[in-house]
C-alpha cells in the first residue's frame, strides 16, 4: 500500500513539472501571436538553447518579455579588468564595450566576443572571459547543497551516536552504506578508506547535480553533467588519483604486459603502446559518456515538448492532440531520467574505483591478506 502510495505522488510530481514547463517556459511563447505568424518554431535552436551554458538564467517568457537572472561577466584584457552585468548585453541584442554575443554559426557561438567599429568580429583581440555563467553558478549552489546534506549528516550522526540515524542521515544512509560496501570495498578492499572521501563525494555529486538538472525551474534545469567541462574535470581528477598512486606493479605490467608473447614486445612495442593509450582512453570515455548520457536525455524530453509546437503550426487542433502523447512521453522520459541519473552515478564511481583498485593494486600483499583472512 505504501509503495502504490509512492508511485502516485512521484506520477503527480511529474504531471505537476510537465504543467509548470508548459506554463512558465513554453506556453508564453506560443502566446505571442504576432511573433508565431512571422517566424517559424525552430526546435533545433530552442533545444541547444536550454541544453548548452549561458551568460544569464533565464527563468520564463511572457510575449516578448524576457525574466532571468543577468549573471556578473568579468573579462580581462590588455586595457584592464571589466565587471559588468550580463544585462548590458540585453539578451545578446546589443553590445556593451564592443563585446557582445556571437550568433554566427561558427565554434564561438553563444561567446563573449569582441567587435569592431563595423560590427565585424575582431578575431585577433585576446582576452580572457572569467564570467560566472549558468553552470558557474549551478556550480556553486550544487557545492551548497552538498555541504548542508554531509554537515547535517555527519552532525546526525555525532548527535546520535550508535543510535538508529534521523531525518536526512536516516534516507541517505542506505545510499552511503550501498557506495561503501557495493562500489568501494570490492574495488579497493583494505584500501577502500584511503579513496572512500573521493569516491563519495564523486558519487553524490553526480547524483545530486543529475537529478537537480531534471527540476525545470530555478536552481533546477542547469545542465550542468552534460557540460563536458563539467565531466572533463572528473574525468582528470580520476586520471590523476589513478596514476600518482599507482604501485611498480601496475607500471609494470604496463610496460612490460605479462602473458603476451615477446614479439609483441620487441623490436616493436606494440602492447605497450596499446597499454599507454588504454591509460588515457579510461578518463576519455568516463568524460563523454556521462556528457553524452545526461545530454541525451534532456534533448529528448525538450523534443518531446517541441512537437506540440510544431504541429501546432500546421493546425492548432493538431497541436492540442499531440500533446496528450507528448506530455505522456515526456513523463515516461523523465521517470527514466529518474533512473539513469543513479545509474550514471554508480557507472561513474564504479570505474573510478575499479581504476583506482587495478592502479594500487599489489599482487603480494594481496595474497598475504586473503591467507590471513583464511
Amino acid at each position: 500500500m505504501d509503495l502504490n502510495f509512492c508511485k502516485i505522488n512521484i506520477c503527480k510530481i511529474h504531471v505537476v513539472i510537465t504543467l509548470v514547463i508548459f506554463l512558465l517556459f513554453f506556453l508564453p511563447n506560443s502566446l505571442n501571436a504576432e511573433e508565431t505568424t512571422t517566424k517559424k518554431f525552430d526546435i533545433g535552436s530552442t533545444i541547444i538553447d536550454h541544453v548548452v551554458d549561458a551568460y544569464s538564467w533565464h527563468i520564463l517568457t511572457y510575449k516578448e518579455h524576457h525574466v532571468s537572472i543577468n549573471l556578473p561577466i568579468i573579462l580581462i584584457d590588455k586595457e584592464g579588468c571589466h565587471v559588468f552585468s550580463s544585462a548590458r548585453f540585453h539578451h545578446g541584442e546589443e553590445k556593451y564595450m564592443n563585446y557582445g554575443i556571437c550568433h554566427e554559426e561558427n565554434f564561438k557561438k553563444g561567446k563573449i566576443v569582441k567587435f569592431n567599429d563595423d560590427g565585424t568580429i575582431n578575431s585577433d583581440f585576446k582576452y580572457l572571459d572569467l564570467s560566472i555563467t549558468k553552470n558557474v553558478l549551478a556550480l556553486f549552489i550544487s557545492i551548497a547543497l552538498l555541504l548542508w546534506i554531509f554537515l547535517t549528516v555527519a552532525n546526525n550522526y555525532k548527535k546520535n551516536g550508535v543510535s538508529a540515524p534521523k531525518g536526512l542521515a536516516r534516507f541517505l544512509e542506505p545510499i552511503i552504506l550501498f557506495v561503501r560496501d557495493d562500489i568501494v570495498r570490492p574495488s579497493l578492499k583494505e584500501r577502500s578508506d584511503k579513496y572512500m572521501p573521493y569516491l563519495m563525494t564523486l558519487f553524490f555529486f553526480i547524483f545530486i547535480n543529475n537529478l537537480v538538472g531534471l527540476i525545470p525551474i530555478f536552481p533546477g534545469g542547469a545542465n550542468l553533467t552534460g557540460n563536458i567541462a563539467i565531466t572533463l574535470v572528473l574525468a582528470v581528477l580520476t586520471f590523476i588519483i589513478t596514476n600518482v598512486n599507482g604501485t611498480k606493479h601496475y607500471w609494470t605490467d604496463i610496460i612490460n604486459t605479462p602473458g603476451v608473447p615477446w614479439w609483441l614486445k620487441f623490436p616493436l612495442p606494440l602492447m605497450p603502446l596499446v597499454e599507454i593509450v588504454g591509460v588515457f582512453t579510461k578518463p576519455i570515455v568516463l568524460m563523454i559518456r556521462l556528457f553524452a548520457n545526461i545530454t541525451a536525455g534532456h534533448i529528448i524530453c525538450l523534443s518531446f515538448i517541441c512537437l506540440i509546437f510544431i504541429f501546432g503550426e500546421t493546425a492548432p487542433a493538431l497541436g492540442y492532440g499531440v500533446s496528450v502523447v507528448s506530455v505522456f512521453f515526456y513523463i515516461f522520459m523523465s521517470v527514466l531520467e529518474l533512473l539513469v541519473a543513479f545509474i550514471q552515478a554508480f557507472v561513474f564511481t564504479l570505474l573510478s574505483a575499479i581504476y583506482i583498485g587495478m592502479a594500487t593494486e599489489n599482487p603480494h600483499h594481496e595474497k598475504q591478506h586473503a591467507l590471513e583472512i583464511k
